[in-house]
Order: C-alpha cells, then structure tokens, then sequence
C-alpha cells in the first residue's frame, strides 16, 4: 500500500467522526458522550434488568409480610384460593407469597441459582396473570372491557416478563 493510499483510507476514517474543540482550543475528534455512555451500559444492562426486577419483588414481598401493606394482597390471596381449591386459606397464602416472592427477588438480585430462579419467576407470573381471568369482575370493566386499577396493576407486569426473558435469553447466549 502506498503513502498516499494509506493517508486517504486514514483521512476518510478521521473525516467520519464529529468535530468538538479541545480545551485547548484545537479542534479534536471525539465520540458523543452519550455513545458513550451507552456502549459501557450495554455491557450491564442484563444485571441492571435482573437486579432490578430482583429489587421489586423483594420490596414487594416484604410488603406482603405486614398485614394490609400490599395493594395486592386481597387479590392475591383471593386468587390462591381459588387455584389451590381453597385448601391454602387466605392467612397462609399470604406469608407464602411473601416468602416466595422475597426468595425469588433474592435471587435475582444475587443472580445465585438463576436457571431456578427464573423458573419460579415465570411459575408465580402464571399464576398472578391467571387472576385476570379467576376473578374478572375485579380484573375488567364491564361496560367498557377496560382493566380495573387491580387488572392494570398486574398487566404492568409484562414489563416484567420482558426483563426476565431478555435475562433468561442472555444467560443462554454463549
């Protein structure tokens, strides 16, 4: 390769990044910030997804330990009734949850047991999206067939789904 070869393929390189002044008053060439920025996170986001996940179902189990802090505790309990056949009563259902829901955001947040994990994640989403159709009079408006405050509450977890699939896909990745 010639002189001038080389400094043409060099210059047409250089020419393609943005122009920003130095301190110096120079001008420079630079990468945005926010490329940045965003190629370090790229490298994260997995863990940022599974720890947070991981961080509100722990809040959200430990709710479920104080009687009556939970938003969804009445829901919740009441849809265990129904799909245990009513042989878990509603004041056992609930530490139950609370301990399965803090376990799992445990586990997400430490990443131990992850395969596990992820499994009981996707087993209590059945079961919590399965409320939409045990209790429908609670879950839908009737005359619109729009979710209640309680049906929204738990479609908003497919945002979590979302998370925990990009998680699952990226532990199988090589």
């Amino acid at each position: 390769m010639s002189y001038t070869e080389r400094t043409s393929s060099t210059s047409r390189r250089v020419a393609e990044r943005p122009l920003v002044m130095a301190p110096t008053g120079r001008r420079r060439r630079s990468k945005p910030l926010i490329g940045t920025v965003l190629a370090r996170y790229q490298v994260h986001s997995t863990t940022v997804l599974r720890i947070s996940v991981g961080l509100v179902f722990f809040w959200f189990g430990v709710m479920k330990f104080v009687p009556a802090a939970s938003p969804a505790e009445d829901v919740a309990t009441r849809t265990m009734s129904v799909l245990t056949f009513d042989l878990v009563p509603p004041e056992f259902s609930r530490p139950l949850l609370a301990l399965f829901e803090t376990a799992i955001g445990v586990g997400l947040i430490s990443g131990v047991l992850l395969r596990l994990v992820l499994t009981a994640f996707f087993l209590h989403m059945t079961g919590v999206f399965a409320a939409l159709f045990i209790l429908p009079d609670e879950m839908w408006n009737g005359q619109m067939g729009t979710p209640t405050l309680e049906g929204q509450y738990i479609i908003k977890n497919v945002v979590l789904i979302a998370a925990c699939l990009a998680v699952a896909a990226d532990r199988r990745s090589p």
